[in-house]
């Protein structure tokens, strides 16, 4: 039986990915603003195989106790999936400096925070597997998502060098990159949106509203991408990045194909700052 720490299970992809693995029979350590919300949600069919744990994920101290009482509840833990995290449309001159705090703290320090509380036990293990949450907008960018991007970025960056760290522990990482998934992502309860509006950025209230309007439209499926999530864990074979959703590889081909061009055009320059032989 495996044991997974979920992270943001409240709603969307990690409220369904913990309901699935409790079908298949796993034990779930899930964190949540609301524990009687996510108990509601989600019934009795396997109460007794989950804990649930309402916790900030900026506490690192409580955190910690979290993991913990994961591992005294099941003797152990194989599978952290780091879900935890909530989308903002604004434009970068528009965001405060306490929204930028408040993304980072939640998309990056909650997640430093686990990963300091989990890898020494994984590490004596010589096992476990890490699934880091991120988004097609941590491969490619829009404009007013520019907040979202940096901290997506950011656990990108994190994920690859964390992948490299602890492979030889016997540790593996994945971090995948969903689409748009039909879920309530964008809806106010799940997006954040500047408290001031700067002048000029018409285009950004324009996609703003349309992104409003998109809920139940969206290409991608909860149910299928919790259903590859946990597939990404368990089958061990997946690559670093996955890309979930035919939007997100599409996205995600156009992004590799600009960046190759970007940086075929600035070759010249590039070769020309090396130091001249003598």
């Amino acid at each position: 039986m495996t044991t997974w720490f979920v992270t943001g299970t409240s709603r969307g992809i990690g409220l369904e990915l913990v309901r699935q693995l409790l079908v298949r029979g796993d034990n779930v350590a899930a964190t949540t603003r609301s524990a009687d919300r996510l108990g509601a949600a989600l019934g009795d069919a396997g109460r007794e195989r989950l804990l649930p744990l309402e916790l900030d994920l900026t506490d690192g101290t409580a955190v910690a106790a979290a993991v913990r009482a994961t591992t005294d509840r099941f003797g152990g833990l194989d599978v952290v999936v780091n879900n935890a995290g909530y989308g903002f449309l604004g434009a970068v001159e528009e965001a405060t400096d306490a929204e930028v705090r408040r993304m980072f703290d939640v998309q990056i320090f909650g997640v430093w925070n686990v990963l300091r509380a989990v890898l020494p036990e994984m590490r004596a293990a010589g096992r476990g597997h890490i699934v880091n949450v991120s988004s097609i907008l941590g491969l490619t960018a829009f404009p007013g998502w520019s907040l979202y991007c940096a901290a997506k970025y950011a656990l990108e960056g994190l994920s690859d060098s964390l992948a490299a760290e602890v492979a030889g522990f016997g540790i593996k990482v994945n971090v995948v990159e969903p689409g748009y998934t039909r879920t309530d992502f964008l809806r106010t309860s799940s997006l954040g949106l500047p408290a001031q509006a700067a002048d000029g950025y018409q285009a950004i209230r324009e996609m703003t509203d349309a992104h409003l309007a998109m809920p139940g439209t969206q290409l991608g499926d909860p149910v299928k991408v919790a259903a590859a999530i946990i597939d990404v864990a368990v089958s061990g074979n997946a690559p670093l990045h996955q890309v979930l959703g035919s939007d997100s590889y599409g996205l995600a081909k156009g992004r590799l194909d600009a960046l190759a061009a970007d940086i075929e055009a600035g070759r010249e320059r590039a070769l020309s700052t090396d130091v001249t032989p003598a």
